[in-house]
């Protein structure tokens, strides 16, 4: 892991992951009844387009400039191209094809934007989040990104402590778990309007964490990335980033979060509890119903040929900050 509190990095782009590399599930939410073949079932990479051009997309939204130091990435880590980053991901409000969201999501009206944090805690609120990012400090964190598809990117993120963000609402004994929930906006949000658009899930999109998961220093929530405030397609303006686990937990466009006494109930364990766990921990031992997940798809600078397959690590390699979470439970019943 790195951190840096932020100015512009000095990292170079081939060091970076295009923003157009994201892949979706739609293979998957397809293949639910009836499997996959091919690529997938041998734990390639899913969906059209996964290494296109490294150019941004037309007609993005303007994004800000964020303060703070640049941080540099560890020897054993390069970019992924930002390009890839931000014009090939999965946010099924947007469609599920993979250039769906940078297609669909540039209308997204994101100032202002609110964030109520309420629940098991002294001092519910809510917050501008817009205001927030001036106000808390920022920080650069260069993570490991492993989607449960079986590949992966390694993304600069700006952004802070969940737990200490979380730490200002004065969480009660009684708070054991974080949900959040994403904006339920059918309007500016087609995959919320159509249940095949948006891939069948039951929105809003919601998704949890336990509270000492959600307490660790590597969990942050991010509102930007390469330097600039996030693409609405990525999540804008705020969104949860937790580098252990599958891609999914990392919810976007969060307009809540409760702190609560019981697990929360989350989007794709109700879709497929068989296939998505509330856990999901990168862990190459246990594999997707339908796929491998020993090793992955590391997609960084150039093209289709140059993707290389390495294996996957326990915890997506963030294991000894973060097992101690887990010990004595079996992480094959707590996927």
């Amino acid at each position: 892991m790195l951190i840096k509190t932020p100015a512009r990095s000095d990292l170079s782009e081939a060091q970076t992951t295009p923003e157009t590399a994201y892949v979706s599930r739609r293979s998957v939410i397809r293949g639910l009844g009836a499997g996959l073949g091919g690529l997938l079932m041998s734990g390639g990479a899913v969906g059209m387009n996964l290494f296109g051009s490294d150019k941004q997309a037309s007609g993005s939204a303007p994004r800000k400039p964020l303060q703070f130091s640049p941080q540099k990435p560890a020897p054993d880590l390069v970019l992924t191209p930002e390009a890839k980053v931000t014009n090939h991901n999965n946010f099924y409000e947007f469609g599920t094809g993979k250039t769906d969201p940078a297609e669909n999501s540039q209308g997204l009206k994101i100032e202002p934007w609110t964030l109520t944090v309420e629940g098991e805690v002294e001092k519910p609120g809510t917050v501008d989040v817009w205001k927030l990012m001036s106000d808390i400090g920022l920080e650069e964190r260069i993570y490991r990104m492993r989607c449960v598809e079986a590949w992966s990117m390694v993304i600069p993120w700006a952004g802070f402590e969940l737990g200490k963000f979380l730490q200002r609402f004065q969480p009660t004994s009684r708070a054991k778990y974080v949900a959040f929930q994403t904006l339920f906006d059918p309007e500016q949000m087609p995959g919320q309007r159509n249940r095949y658009i948006g891939g069948g899930v039951d929105y809003p999109y919601v998704e949890g964490l336990r509270m000492d998961e959600a307490m660790h220093p590597l969990t942050i929530l991010s509102v930007g990335l390469y330097g600039k405030t996030l693409p609405p397609q990525n999540g804008a303006p705020i969104r949860l980033v937790v580098p252990w686990k599958y891609g999914f937990k990392g919810i976007k466009s969060i307009v809540k979060i409760q702190l609560v006494e019981k697990m929360p109930p989350t989007s794709w364990n109700k879709l497929a509890p068989n296939e998505y766990g509330f856990y999901a921990n990168v862990n190459p031992d246990v594999d997707h119903p339908r796929w491998s997940q020993a090793s992955e798809r590391y997609i960084g600078p150039g093209g289709l040929f140059s993707v290389k397959r390495q294996e996957t690590l326990p915890f997506n390699g963030y294991g000894d900050e973060v097992a101690s979470l887990y010990k004595n439970m079996d992480l094959r019943k707590f996927y």
